[in-house]
């Protein structure tokens, strides 16, 4: 029995590529739960071939599944319905299965509405996908109404079954860093929040489950031997038990993993203690769903934090040289000249060194979908249209594009105005055993501003100071390759290449070896018309294929056109 487990391509094209771009973590668990019961199986990102029926078509007959599990979020459902329906178009027999966050809120909606879905997993996945597999197996039609946290038709009427047991020990499931690799993993399933535009609580429910530090830490070990060395941690609040996150980082050290990472938590999840082992585990960043400035729009959305929680998480955190990263929603009912203000104050407080901002839509499940239903006279056959989401805005009489977008403007304009400030007033914890870390972070910092994102931002001023002075201060910590390099190009940039060439040739001292550093000391001897001293350095990595250029070119300017050939000499 083939098996071929899908992430449909959404209707929109992803500004950030955590909003949906990539495989949830779930496939990797179902697809090494079927690869430990010996099934055939294979995961496929199906991201950015919306455009591109040909080819899934192509892919789909070359596989020629038995069974397609399809993941469904609310962004990927038009996705997986049209792959569904391709499916059925090829062979008619192939069970199609839906499962995820949307498919287990409108499962009832996707089953009236879509012929070419089969079946719908209403909740946790492994163990009732696996079931399923193996009623398929034996052509056991009969028992199809035993499995628990499905949905299907029985002759045109919609069955849904008991829900699932939870997973109770989730440490069983088999580590899918066995049989595949990815960068977005997960310590925990559930949340104890309770925010009413997030749809875990009635997903997952509120109880969180744990994996165990030894199984966490192998499966990074795992994907660190396969070429991974930079990992996003998706949980909703990764760092709610403390020693558990603390145990972790000690793990990663002692087992000498040279990876770093990314975390989401909340501002009143984190101390001293944790950011320390975290940063020294390798964590670079933490996202905090700050949510708004006003107490007003936090209440709506339920989240339970106070400013002072914010301030406090914001700055222990950045004292640590993990960038702090701050998501915010605007365009709740109310929104309004003055809650903006509200937010671009606390902006300026907590000084982030990145932000998300994002207007308020409503998803199935959450708090807020049941809100606006009764609001607005809505019921499921909205999700019939094509869209991803739902925008408050747009049924909120006292809101309107414009105000949003004005909104929008304004906030995004605020931060990135400041941003340079922020950058400039970071101020580090004076510890020694962090002092390489400080520097690392100041040089990425800066490489933000100068080659980065935010350096095709022309609302942010100065950046290119900005940056400079940010690699200053990682120099003033520890020699750093990255810093060394930057300000060797901002000093080319700017036209002093005798700058250049003397803050490169500190680099050199300790990185002798960096082929870039090279690279960037000879350009430099190149616009002074140093071409031997040029050629001394570029000859070093005389086999490199983007020296030949610098090395052809120097040739020439020192013996001619003629004497090009002299390129090949040692």
């Amino acid at each position: 029995m083939k098996i071929l487990l899908i992430y449909p391509y959404c209707l929109e094209n992803r500004i950030h590529e955590e909003d949906a771009g990539v495989v949830p973590i779930g496939l990797y668990y179902i697809g090494a739960l079927l690869r430990d019961n010996n099934y055939d199986v294979e995961i496929l990102n199906f991201q950015g071939l919306n455009k591109n029926n040909d080819k899934i078509k192509e892919i789909l007959i070359s596989r020629n599944p038995d069974v397609i599990g399809f993941s469904i979020l609310n962004a990927n459902r038009w996705g997986g319905i049209e792959i569904a329906g391709m499916a059925k178009q090829i062979n008619p027999d192939v069970k199609n299965i839906f499962g995820g966050v949307s498919a287990a809120f409108l499962w009832k909606h996707f089953l009236e509405h879509f012929p070419e879905i089969d079946y719908i997993v209403t909740g946790e996945g492994e163990y009732t996908f696996l079931n399923l597999i193996r009623i398929f197996e034996k052509k056991d039609n009969k028992s199809i109404k035993e499995i628990r946290g499905i949905a299907y038709r029985d002759n045109k009427i919609i069955v849904k079954t008991k829900p699932a047991e939870p997973i109770q020990n989730i440490d069983l499931l088999p580590n899918p860093a066995k049989y595949f690799t990815y960068q977005h993993i997960s310590l925990t399933r559930g949340c104890p929040g309770n925010c009413t535009f997030c749809g875990s609580p009635g997903f997952w429910g509120r109880k969180v489950r744990f994996h165990s530090c030894d199984y966490f830490v192998e499966q990074i070990e795992m994907l660190y031997k396969k070429g991974i060395s930079f990992f996003y941690i998706s949980d909703d609040t990764f760092t709610l038990k403390k020693n558990l996150v603390i145990e972790i980082c000690k793990k990663i050290i002692e087992k000498n993993l040279n990876i770093s990472w990314a975390a989401i938590s909340r501002v009143d999840c984190i101390n001293d203690e944790i950011l320390s082992w975290m940063r020294k585990a390798g964590c670079s960043q933490i996202s905090y769903g700050v949510e708004s400035g006003s107490e007003k729009n936090r209440k709506f959305f339920n989240k339970n934090i106070t400013i002072d929680q914010v301030k406090n998480a914001f700055s222990l955190t950045q004292k640590y040289g993990i960038l702090a990263r701050a998501y915010f929603i605007y365009g709740c009912p109310g929104e309004n000249d003055d809650t903006i203000n509200e937010t671009i104050d606390l902006i300026k407080e907590i000084k982030p060194l990145s932000t998300i901002f994002y207007i308020l839509d409503i998803f199935p499940g959450t708090a807020l979908y049941e809100d606006f239903r009764k609001r607005f006279n809505i019921n499921d056959d909205i999700w019939l249209n094509r869209i991803e989401d739902i925008l408050w805005f747009e049924y909120d009489p006292d809101l309107s594009k414009e105000k949003i977008l004005a909104f929008g403007k304004k906030l995004r304009t605020s931060f990135y105005k400041s941003l340079p400030g922020f950058a400039d007033s970071i101020e580090l914890i004076d510890n020694k055993e962090l002092y390489p870390l400080h520097a690392d972070f100041f040089s990425k910092l800066a490489m933000t501003f100068s080659h980065g994102d935010y350096s095709q931002v022309e609302d942010i001023p100065g950046k290119e100071k900005t940056a400079e002075n940010l690699c200053k201060k990682a120099l003033q910590y520890a020699p750093d390759h990255r810093a060394f390099l930057n300000l060797g190009m901002i000093y080319q940039k700017q036209g002093d290449f005798a700058k250049s060439i003397e803050i490169l040739s500190k680099g050199l001292d300790f990185f002798p070896k960096s082929e870039e550093l090279h690279l960037c000391i000879g350009i430099s001897y190149m616009n002074l018309g140093q071409f031997k001293k040029a050629l001394s350095y570029f000859l070093d990595f005389k086999d490199s294929k983007q020296m030949a250029f610098y090395i052809e070119h120097c040739y020439k300017k020192i013996y001619g056109k003629n004497h090009s050939h002299l390129k090949l000499l040692p």
